[in-house]
């Protein structure tokens, strides 16, 4: 039976509040990509809705991520091959980020064809009143199951105390709650921006799929010869793309106050 006491004392150990507070971090960090998809998916939703989709979202994250968290046993299992393709073996996991990589392709690519040829005046509350609250949620509700393996994923290599993991997870979700509001309206009232993330989701996808299938090939070869993808380049590049963008929103800032100033 698992121990709550002795994970009790780990937890208010200087390791364990160390691991909490990195662990934390790295939740937030891994859930970037999450924030990113709820906040361009609710902006589809009247305004009046955005708020409590977005909570709602965060708080099945949570859920998600709670119970995976007890089940390592099934996701390490996952990892094992349910059926070969010739040499190559296909597990629970390759099957989950191929689905979870072209759901999210297809979506992004959609929202990007959207956002590209849809006229301002389109953008409004009519268009955003054709989407229906629980499809999003549903939506949210997909994206959360697939991003939430390598958030486990990353507990599990850095803690494996549950309650410390457990406590990381909550405390990442609440600040994610309590700042979304700001996120999303950041990204939905800048194009520059909103076209930034979507970029962003749209490689997010690209490499789900490629882990899907880098995934099947580490089936041949022994684990000394596996090959891992890093995500980190693509965390780099947005907040590169960020960057710039936020200097552009200054540098129009200046030169439209300084027109201002002139016509005075």
């Amino acid at each position: 039976m698992h121990s709550w006491a002795n994970d009790l004392n780990a937890l208010f150990s200087l390791n364990g509040l160390i691991s909490l507070l990195t662990l934390t971090i790295l939740e937030i960090v891994l859930g970037i990509d999450n924030i990113i998809f709820i906040s361009i998916a609710v902006d589809k939703l009247p305004r009046e809705q955005q708020s409590k989709a977005r909570t709602i979202g965060l708080l099945l994250a949570l859920v998600v991520r709670t119970i995976l968290l007890f089940c390592i046993g099934w996701i390490a299992g996952l990892k094992d091959a349910f059926f070969h393709i010739g040499a190559y073996g296909v597990s629970g996991k390759a099957l989950i980020l191929l689905g979870g990589g072209i759901f999210l392709l297809y979506k992004t690519a959609q929202e990007i064809h959207e956002h590209i040829n849809s006229d301002i005046d389109e953008i409004g509350p009519s268009k955003k009143g054709k989407s229906h609250f629980n499809a999003i949620i549903m939506q949210i509700i997909i994206i959360d199951f697939v991003f939430s393996f390598d958030s486990i994923l990353a507990a599990v290599g850095l803690s494996g105390v549950i309650l410390i993991m457990v406590s990381a997870v909550v405390i990442s979700m609440l600040l994610m709650i309590l700042f979304s509001g700001v996120v999303a309206d950041f990204i939905n009232k800048n194009p520059g921006i909103k076209m930034i993330a979507l970029s962003f989701l749209l490689v997010i996808g690209g490499i789900l799929v490629a882990e899907s299938l880098i995934d099947c090939y580490n089936t041949t070869v022994d684990e000394h010869h596996h090959i891992e993808l890093n995500k980190n380049y693509a965390y780099i590049a947005l907040a590169f793309a960020m960057m710039i963008e936020l200097f552009n929103i200054k540098e129009r800032r200046v030169k439209r106050e300084r027109d201002f100033n002139q016509e005075d």
